[in-house]
């Protein structure tokens, strides 16, 4: 399973991911803003306090999205 080894929350509310699989992809969080607990992270502030424990992206008030989402539904970071 692919975990996360470093994330970069940037202005339009993506994350830029690096794996332990050495892939370095680009997720789009604004899909998930209007959704549950998600919504708390509309404000870019709190967006971007993200960081990195237990193999994903978590975020203050035990907020965390899965790895495998994460993964699966991101794209490709262009060098």
């Amino acid at each position: 399973m692919e975990s996360v080894v470093r994330v970069m929350p940037r202005e339009d509310f993506t994350l830029e991911l690096w794996f332990s699989t050495g892939d370095h992809r680009l997720f789009d969080m604004k899909p998930y803003l209007d959704r549950g607990v998600f919504t708390k992270l509309k404000d870019l502030s709190q967006f971007k306090r993200a960081y990195v424990a237990f193999d994903t992206v978590c975020w203050p008030d035990n907020l965390d999205i899965a790895p495998e989402t994460l993964f699966d539904r991101s794209f490709p970071a262009e060098n």
